[in-house]
């Protein structure tokens, strides 16, 4: 049997949040993302594509380019709460589905041509959310993953497309390489000097020849241009890390301020930990310096969700990191080794006292939001913290359609 493959991808998310809000701002350019020096464009209307700007962009070049742009920071709660709306109007309609950002989601429709016909009943599915939310959404319709996500990039904006079993080969090849799922600037430049624009080129070439080229992802990117994937459509994947990062406006070396944030960004995940009931056993801090080097360290530790031992273990990997001769631009802290478990008590050194504390911190941020109670060296750091669960299967909003 054929599978049936349907990617569904709403367009310029968070812009069309903005004008469901603001219709003000309809027909308008409007960039959404950080608004500082440092900022990056999360979203773009297509109003401001066509002086350049993408999504990824630092929202400083996106500015220059289309200065008569609005600029909107965004509210990431209520992306959120229209992300779910659409996530619970698909999970009501399909047997199997994959939500792979805040905004796209793929659904297996394999075998229910029976019943209904799948493009027919995926036009009912858009036109649902359409109704439903007032969000624009396109979807691309095929036997596979990779060419249903092609389709939908072709539909945009707002549209859809079937492409049919057999024609997956027609339907790329007069694409550019860099409609291909994978294909960054760099592997772009590197067919390109060897005179390959379009995907029909490269479904010509002998597959050793894309290997020895593209080395181990050309034998990936040579079926994806031949609309060859058998990857499946996967309900839920299960976390394997957790991490936050702080790019600073300027660079600096204000160890107060970066102690602060370190201070802030393991107590957040510490509780993000308690909240899916989650113990990490590895513990990494990330330094980007002013010019661009970046290093990391990293350490193994007993299974632990504690703030008071997680947090005098970052600043302890920080200071052995850094290097004080350099600004800094950025810093993270890493999570990872995680095990499902709940805090285990140290004999020598946790009481119930402290245990109780915990419970309680969490009971109030579960309550009342994650800025309601905080450690006093953390106050001027308020934006790292947010009160979502990162186990509950959803993925992070801030990857939303971010080119890395």
């Amino acid at each position: 049997m054929n599978k049936s493959i349907l990617h569904l991808d709403l367009d310029t998310f968070f812009v069309s949040v903005e004008r469901l809000l603001d219709s003000k701002l309809n027909k308008k350019p409007v960039l959404v993302g950080g608004t500082g020096d440092r900022g990056v464009v999360a979203a773009c209307s297509y109003e401001t594509r066509r002086f350049g700007v993408h999504s990824g962009m630092a929202m400083k070049m996106a500015r220059q380019l289309c200065p008569q742009a609005i600029v909107i920071r965004g509210d990431a709660g209520i992306y959120m709460k229209y992300s779910d709306m659409v996530t619970d109007i698909i999970k009501n309609e399909v047997p199997v589905f994959e939500k792979t950002s805040v905004d796209e989601f793929y659904a297996d429709l394999t075998g229910m041509d029976r019943f209904f016909g799948n493009y027919k009943f995926s036009k009912q599915i858009r036109e649902t959310v359409i109704k439903e939310t007032g969000l624009p959404i396109s979807f691309g319709l095929s036997q596979n993953k990779v060419v249903s996500k092609v389709a939908t990039g072709e539909a945009k904006p707002n549209n859809q497309i079937k492409i049919d079993v057999g024609f997956e080969k027609d339907f790329l090849a007069p694409l550019s390489i860099r409609k291909i799922p994978m294909v960054g600037k760099v592997t772009a430049q590197k067919l390109r000097n060897l005179g390959v624009h379009h995907i029909k080129t490269l479904q010509n070439m002998p597959l050793e020849m894309v290997v020895s080229v593209l080395g181990k992802n050309g034998r990936i990117i040579w079926n994806r241009a031949n609309g060859i994937d058998s990857s499946p459509v996967i309900q839920y994947n299960e976390r394997k890390s957790i991490s936050n990062e702080r790019t600073f406006n300027k660079d600096t070396i204000d160890v107060k301020k970066i102690e602060s944030c370190l201070s802030a960004m393991g107590e957040n995940l510490a509780y993000q930990l308690r909240q899916g009931n989650k113990l990490t056993s590895c513990v990494s801090v990330k330094i980007r310096y002013s010019d661009f080097s970046t290093y990391s360290k990293q350490m193994k530790i007993p299974y632990t969700s504690a703030d008071h031992v997680l947090i005098p273990l970052i600043h302890n990997l920080f200071n052995k990191l850094y290097n004080r001769s350099v600004l800094i631009r950025l810093i993270g802290v890493n999570f990872s080794h995680l095990v499902s478990g709940h805090y285990q008590i140290d004999l020598f050194d946790d009481n119930l006292k402290r245990l109780n504390l915990y419970a309680s911190l969490d009971n109030i941020r579960n309550r009342y939001g994650s800025n309601t109670v905080m450690r006093a060296s953390t106050m001027d750091v308020k934006s790292i913290r947010n009160n979502r669960n990162p186990f509950n299967g959803e993925p992070p909003i801030l990857l939303a359609h971010r080119k890395q």
